[in-house]
């Protein structure tokens, strides 16, 4: 994961904002439907890159969940997202591998 450096007019609810989306899904797309969170550019980014870590994480656990081993297994993947979110409490710009290559790419961020 790469992370760009913080800038000066990230506030600390930007931050928290940003954060939460990670662990908890539904708080990402409920960023993405407030018009004044939405267009904060860090907040949008991290929603938005948390919406599709969730999803792929979603779909491997279904996966998963179809083996024996991958029911017991499946459940951790969550702790997948502590990291970017702490990271983006820091006030970082995570990079996560193929997620934002794929968000820039379309657009989105």
């Amino acid at each position: 994961m790469n992370e760009q450096t913080s800038s000066p007019d990230v506030s600390q609810d930007d931050r928290l904002w940003a954060a939460l989306g990670y662990p908890i899904a539904i708080i990402a797309v409920i960023v993405l439907l407030m018009d004044d969170k939405k267009n904060r550019p860090f907040i949008r980014y991290h929603a938005i890159q948390a919406l599709i870590l969730n999803l792929a994480m979603y779909v491997l656990m279904t996966v998963l969940a179809i083996s024996v081993v991958g029911t017991v297994c499946a459940p951790f993947l969550w702790f997948v997202t502590l990291w970017p979110a702490y990271d983006a409490f820091r006030g970082n710009w995570t990079e996560l591998p193929v997620i934002t290559t794929f968000i820039k790419n379309q657009g989105w961020a």
